[in-house]
């Protein structure tokens, strides 16, 4: 079991959620991405304080993507692995929350001046601080237990030519990303390991362009940047306020193959484009 004896201050640090986890992961796996974790800010709160699927989730599924890439032989087989990995951090998010969305948890609309007040004078913030102190070894237990499966991603699961093409990586690719920032956004994929929540190709959009801001913006927090802030401007013009990968895709997706399936026949192409080539 993984320690964490410094979650709550490792918190007050960072500042979000979403960088939290990020950070406390890549301390355990060893290779710390300073600039990328700043990034993670704008995804904080549910997606840009929307109220989505929690922060630490997002973050995770980001520590865990790069270390995928650095364990697997191929793109296909880190891209299946940093999904399988994230669904597990989920699952244990899921058992102990009983929800994986960030308004469930903190009853809050972030959106809404006395909404956030009551939030924080009611003291509802210092349960999130819990977390990163007590759920965190659990999350990292959870993601090594979804890695380590690794071993059992062979070639025989890989369909030849871009099996492994999901929204968010595909995405990312569009925009310009390596193929280390692919993985690492792998797990959105179908709205945050395959759950249908909210939109996972939009969070790989939001994340890139705030990588972009922070290389040209030193120090400063990602959070709400206005790259991050136009991305999901124009996102929500595409959708019409649509956000839900569920309500988006009219899918669900059982397993990883059946999205990649959906992503290759040209499920979603026009908003892929639409948010990989707008005009920040």
């Amino acid at each position: 079991m993984a320690t964490i004896t410094d979650g709550k201050k490792v918190f007050r640090k960072q500042g979000t959620c979403s960088r939290t986890f990020f950070y406390l992961f890549d301390r355990h796996f060893e290779e710390m991405k300073t600039i990328e974790e700043r990034a993670s800010d704008s995804l904080a709160g549910g997606i840009m304080q929307r109220g989505y699927q929690c922060g630490m989730l997002w973050g995770s599924a980001l520590a865990i993507g790069a270390e995928a890439y650095r364990r697997c032989d191929d793109l296909d087989q880190a891209m299946r692995v940093a999904v399988r990995a994230t669904q597990n951090v989920m699952a244990s998010f899921s058992e102990r929350e009983k929800t994986i969305n960030c308004r469930d948890i903190t009853h809050c609309d972030f959106s809404n001046k006395w909404s956030f007040a009551k939030y924080f004078f009611s003291g509802r913030f210092l349960h999130c601080f819990k977390m990163a102190q007590e759920w965190a070894p659990d999350a990292i237990e959870a993601a090594l237990e979804g890695l380590e499966s690794k071993e059992s991603v062979t070639e025989k699961d890989v369909v030849p030519s871009q099996s492994s093409m999901n929204c968010a990586s595909l995405v990312a690719q569009k925009m310009g990303a390596s193929e280390e920032e692919m993985v690492m956004v792998a797990g959105f994929a179908g709205g945050l390991g395959l759950s249908g929540g909210g939109c996972g190709a939009l969070s790989a959009a939001i994340w890139m362009r705030s990588l972009d801001w922070c290389r040209e913006n030193e120090e400063k927090s990602s959070f709400k940047n206005p790259a991050a802030v136009k991305t999901l401007e124009a996102f929500d013009e595409a959708t019409r306020g649509r956000i839900l990968c569920s309500e988006l895709t009219v899918e669900s997706f059982e397993t990883f193959d059946e999205h990649a399936e959906f992503v290759r026949q040209g499920g979603c192409d026009s908003l892929i484009e639409a948010l990989a080539s707008f005009d920040k």
